[in-house]
């Protein structure tokens, strides 16, 4: 019979748990979070040292209710909810509402949940860490302050149901400079000659670099034209080759925000997407009959690239069995530690590198596979040889006119075998130059000068948000994602060609907090909170302190914006629509989707509809209606008639507005992210190059 209880924070958790403890134990879940702060108050004393105002959340009654019929039935109460600050102060909450005796170790913590890892966690558990559940209650407090002082203002000044973050308000500001930055670029003109030589009948790709050994930048036409006549009928000749070998070592196993960016580049994965289905692979998925419910990753939140012993050893034996030992690693590969890490856990990675994504494919969803599989491959490669690589660098000089061509191949692959790390700007490509020597004439095919303008900085990614986000120190692993969802529901950003834009009401918001709050918005400043709720978790900082220490002066800053901060009239841009329900003017509105259009009658009126956008093409299949540009509930764009629902024709190719000159069907663009826009038949194998 069951004499001891285990609550964790989900049922899945609770059935994966269960499998490995026996009979002895009962298993369950508190399903999150059993206490907050109340929605409808500020529920935070600030004359009484900040102490919070906890109240059941609502629909938690029926669950704290069975927890503590479950309590009184048993001898022993466990507490294994997740092993970070918020899974401390779950526990914390629950040990009250259960009345435990603090004194005693309840606590149970581990990073994997795997048989192993389970039994051994509950052989050491531990007390409540208040140090933990401090860090954790500051941080509630300090957002609720900021959103609760600073949000009735403005729904008196600008409008209701608006509010301010500690964190997301410092988004919307990077998102809004970028954006300015943007508008007020200028773009400079530039110019590069790109010259075709043939060497033993191959093809080597040479840029202009300068005159001699000095690099010289091209400006005009004119300095183009001056190195055309300066080289005119000169020979190209190889002055310098330059060989050597290069090492590249492989990106170390994912932390949250890599993991989160890595997904985002290769899977096209929104961030709080990322987080769910890592969640469930951490609580534990059924892989049949062998294993059943397993752990199949560790811990997901966690900003450290540091692995066990064990772990290295398992994969140093899977990458000598299955590689071979030129691809094993002759000492441990120690990876560089993030000055703002807190370093609680370990990186993320399998809880068993022999479960290979293949071997487990049946079981997982074709998404949850998706993201296991980079999760394994990113861990594996971190624990291989390097890549070995040759790379070439040939100097030509054509009359004092100074080309150069780099070249490179892989020697050795080492890691790059099982992965390579994405980017921002797009995947590497690999040129190998043939065997040149110093004094050799080449032989010119083409000379090509181009014209270039800088561009702007890009708009932000989700993926370049969650870098410049780490790299400042603002937030934490646990916070990113729902930072970057609370933005756009609140109508500060949308997202444009998976890219953030400020809306008008963020603009507004922002400038209002810029000018009132302005430490709020300063980076350096909320960096600075984080390192301190970090010391408040490793026990050197008093958490009380470091609240009052923000308060008093943001307490003054509250008072002076109620006094002073002027109304705002957000503006309103009319369309050439009316309404068809009321007949009024329909108005441009950006909401977190992007633009759309809205009744100007609203509240009163509340019709709304998407901005159609004609592409100049007849649909092929009603051949009355034009085909339109529309957006998917995920913001995928696809392509429709404007007839819906008479003309049920979609297409997530955009269709063009010639036929098939082999059978005239429609034809269509087709976008590969390795060989770019091709136009294709939806019928025939015609396809053709597009042009760019």
């Amino acid at each position: 019979m069951a004499d001891t209880l285990v609550i964790v924070e989900s049922p899945t958790k609770a059935k994966t748990i269960g499998k490995y403890l026996g009979s002895k134990y009962i298993v369950k879940a508190s399903i999150g979070h059993v206490r907050d702060l109340p929605k409808s108050q500020m529920g935070v004393d600030v004359t009484r040292n900040f102490e919070p105002k906890y109240i059941t959340i609502r629909g938690k009654g029926d669950v704290l209710k069975g927890l503590k019929d479950a309590a009184k039935k048993v001898k022993k109460v466990y507490l294994a909810a997740d092993p970070d600050r918020e899974g401390e102060a779950i526990a914390w909450h629950l040990a009250q509402y259960l009345g435990l005796d603090l004194n005693q170790p309840l606590r149970v913590v581990f990073n994997e949940i795997t048989k192993d890892a389970i039994k051994e966690a509950f052989k050491h558990p531990r007390h409540i860490n208040m140090d933990l559940v401090n860090a954790q209650q500051a941080r509630r407090i300090l957002d609720r302050l900021v959103g609760y002082n600073i949000s009735p203002i403005l729904w008196k000044k600008v409008r209701k149901g608006l509010s301010a973050g500690r964190v997301q308000s410092v988004a919307v500001k990077l998102i809004m400079d970028r954006e300015r930055e943007i508008q007020e670029f200028i773009p400079e003109e530039y110019w590069t000659i790109a010259s075709t030589l043939i060497s033993g009948g191959k093809e080597i790709n040479a840029k202009f670099y300068g005159y001699g050994d000095e690099k010289v930048e091209l400006h005009s036409e004119d300095d183009v034209a001056a190195v055309l006549k300066r080289m005119k009928n000169k020979p190209y000749v190889v002055q310098k080759v330059t060989k050597r070998e290069r090492k590249r070592n492989p990106a170390p196993p994912f932390i949250t925000s890599s993991l989160q960016q890595e997904a985002a580049r290769k899977l096209n994965f929104r961030t709080s997407k990322t987080m769910r289905i890592a969640q469930e692979l951490y609580e534990g998925i059924d892989v049949g009959n062998k294993e059943g419910a397993v752990g199949l990753i560790t811990y997901m939140r966690t900003d450290s690239t540091r692995l066990s012993a064990t772990a290295q050893n398992e994969a140093r034996e899977y990458i000598l069995e299955k590689y071979g030992s030129d691809y094993v690693l002759t000492e441990p590969r120690n990876q560089a530690k993030n000055e703002n890490a807190q370093d609680a856990h370990e990186a993320i990675r399998p809880t068993g590198v022999m479960r290979t994504p293949d071997e487990i494919k049946e079981y997982l969803s074709r998404d949850q596979l998706r993201l296991y599989r980079l999760i394994w491959e990113r861990f594996l490669a971190s624990q291989m040889s390097s890549a070995v690589l040759d790379t070439m660098s040939v100097d030509i000089d054509a009359g004092g006119v100074t080309f150069r061509a780099t070249g490179s191949k892989v020697k050795f692959p080492g890691f790059m075998k099982v992965y390579i790390e994405g980017n921002d700007d797009g995947a590497e490509e690999e040129s190998f130059l043939p065997p040149i020597e110093e004094g050799q004439i080449l032989e010119q095919k083409e000379i090509e000068p181009n014209q270039h303008f800088t561009q702007p900085p890009p708009r932000f990614s989700e993926a370049r948000m969650l870098k410049s986000l780490e790299e400042m120190g603002i937030g934490r692993p646990s916070t990113y994602a729902p930072t970057l969802e609370t933005i756009q529901k609140r109508g500060y950003v949308a997202l444009e060609e998976k890219r953030f834009v400020p809306t008008e009401l963020g603009e507004i918001v922002i400038t209002l907090v810029e000018e009132f709050f302005p430490e709020i918005l300063n980076v350096e400043f909320t960096a600075h909170m984080e390192s301190g709720l970090d010391n408040i978790e490793a026990g050197t900082t008093n958490w009380v302190q470091v609240l009052d220490d923000f308060y008093h002066d943001f307490a003054k800053r509250v008072v002076v914006a109620e006094e002073e901060m002027k109304e705002v009239e957000l503006k309103v841009e009319e369309s050439d629509e009316s309404c068809e329900l009321c007949g009024r003017v329909m108005v441009y509105k950006l909401g977190r989707f992007g633009k759309f259009l809205a009744c100007s009658g609203f509240p009163d009126c509340r019709n709304t509809k998407p901005i159609v956008k004609e592409i100049g093409v007849k649909c092929p299949q009603c051949e009355t209606g034009e085909i339109i540009e529309r957006k998917s509930k995920k913001s995928r764009i696809f392509y429709g008639c404007n007839q819906y629902p008479e003309c049920d024709f979609v297409s997530w190719d955009k269709p063009i507005a010639r036929p098939c000159p082999k059978c005239s069907s429609m034809l269509v663009e087709k976008k590969r992210k390795k060989q770019g826009v091709s136009i294709i038949c939806t019928k025939c194998d015609y396809q053709e190059e597009a042009d760019s």
